[in-house]
């Protein structure tokens, strides 16, 4: 159960940080060359910066490795990387809700034992 549940706040924070880089690229489409841009640089602290271009960005495809694609390449494959997390995210809630009925159960079922062994 621990470690379902260890494994859904991870999920869960994953799909955050993907929802906040779809907004991101969402809010490029309409920034212009030479727009200036806060740029998160991790704990809450930010780098001010000017944009070069928004029709292409660098994007994370596992093992520390990036790519360049368009932002429209670049907003599918975040929204497909999305949508498997959130399939995924409902696999592990189900397997954790299905443990912790089978553990309410056997604690029942224990309750039952020690309830007779103190009447006999």
């Amino acid at each position: 159960m621990n470690e379902l549940q260890s494994r859904l706040g991870m999920m869960n924070s994953a799909i955050t940080e993907l929802r906040l880089s779809n907004v991101t690229l969402e809010g490029l489409e309409n920034q212009k060359k030479g727009s200036q841009l806060f740029v998160p640089v991790g704990g809450g602290s930010y780098v001010k910066a000017k944009l070069e271009t928004s029709k292409q960005v660098i994007v994370g495809i596992g093992a520390d490795v990036a790519v360049e694609k368009s932002l429209q390449d670049a907003k599918a494959d975040v929204d497909s990387r999305l949508a498997s997390m959130e399939q995924t995210r409902k696999a592990l809630g189900e397997q954790l809700n299905q443990v912790v009925a089978k553990l309410q159960q056997n604690q029942s079922k224990m309750q039952q034992m020690s309830a007779k062994l103190q009447e006999g």
